[in-house]
C-alpha cells in the first residue's frame, strides 16, 4: 500500500527506495520487527509523492512511525501532513481532499515529495551514516526531476542531505528559516519541520509556514 503516481503497476516513482532496500541494517531490522507486528501497514521505504511535471519538490526526514510508514505515501497519517498538505491545497500545489489516507483522491500539482531517508527510524532519529546512505536516492529523486527548480527543505537535517546531495557547501548556505538559496538554477527554500511538536511550541506557526510556500507560488509564477 503506498500513494504516489506510479508509471506502471510495479513501477516506483524516480528517487524512490526499493521495497526491501538492504542498506542500513538498523532501519531493516526495525522495519521487518514492525512488519511482523502490523502487517497490514505499508513497513517499507516510502516511494515517492509525484504529481508530475514537478516545478517543486519538497524534502522532508524520514517517514513517521505511525504516519507515512504506516500509510505508504509521505507526511500521510501524522499532524505533519495536516499542516503541510492543507499549505499545498491552499497554494495550488495540491487538488482534492485530504483525509490523512492514500485513498483519499488527493493529488499532487506540479510538485512532489521526498524524505531524506526513505526508511522510518527508531524514535523518529536517522543515524548519520542511515542519513549518507540514503543520499542516493534523494540525488536520484532530484536529478529526476530537472523542471523542479524549488526545492523546499523541510529541517535542518533535510536541508544539509539535500545541499549534499546538490554537491553544495553547507558553510555556504547556513540554514534558517524563510531563507532562500540558490543553487547553479535551482532555488532552496528552507523551513522548519512542520511537526506537532515545532507547531505546539511555537518554533513553526501556520502564518510561518505558509510564507515559505506563498513566495515559492510567487517565484514559480514569475518564472513561468
Amino acid at each position: 500500500m503506498h500513494g504516489g503516481n506510479e508509471a506502471g503497476p510495479n513501477a516506483l516513482p524516480p528517487g524512490s527506495a526499493p521495497h526491501d532496500c538492504p542498506l542500513c541494517p538498523r532501519l531493516v531490522e526495525f522495519r521487518l520487527a514492525w512488519r511482523a507486528r502490523e502487517p497490514r501497514w505499508h513497513n517499507a521505504p516510502v516511494p515517492v509523492f509525484d504529481g508530475g511535471n514537478a516545478r517543486l519538490l519538497i524534502v522532508g526526514l524520514a517517514p513517521g512511525l505511525r504516519g507515512a510508514n504506516r500509510t505508504g505515501r509521505p507526511f500521510t497519517g501524522d499532524y505533519a501532513g495536516d499542516l503541510l498538505y492543507a499549505t499545498l491545497l491552499k497554494f495550488g500545489f495540491a487538488r482534492g481532499t485530504f483525509a490523512a489516507d492514500p485513498a483519499d483522491g488527493l493529488t499532487l500539482v506540479e510538485s512532489a515529495i521526498v524524505n531524506g531517508v526513505a526508511c522510518v527510524p527508531p524514535l523518529n532519529k536517522p543515524l548519520p551514516a542511515e542519513i549518507n546512505t540514503c543520499r542516493r536516492y534523494l540525488h536520484e529523486a532530484i536529478a529526476a526531476r530537472p523542471a523542479a527548480r524549488a526545492i523546499v527543505v523541510l529541517g535542518r537535517i533535510a536541508h544539509e542531505t539535500t545541499l549534499r546531495a546538490l554537491g553544495a557547501k553547507l558553510s555556504r548556505h547556513p540554514f534558517a528559516h524563510g531563507a532562500v538559496h540558490e543553487l547553479d538554477g535551482r532555488s532552496l527554500y528552507d523551513s522548519y519541520h512542520c511537526s506537532r511538536y515545532n507547531t505546539n511550541t511555537g518554533v513553526l506557526t501556520t502564518p510561518m509556514f505558509e510564507a515559505v510556500f506563498a513566495r515559492v507560488r510567487a517565484d514559480l509564477d514569475a518564472a513561468r
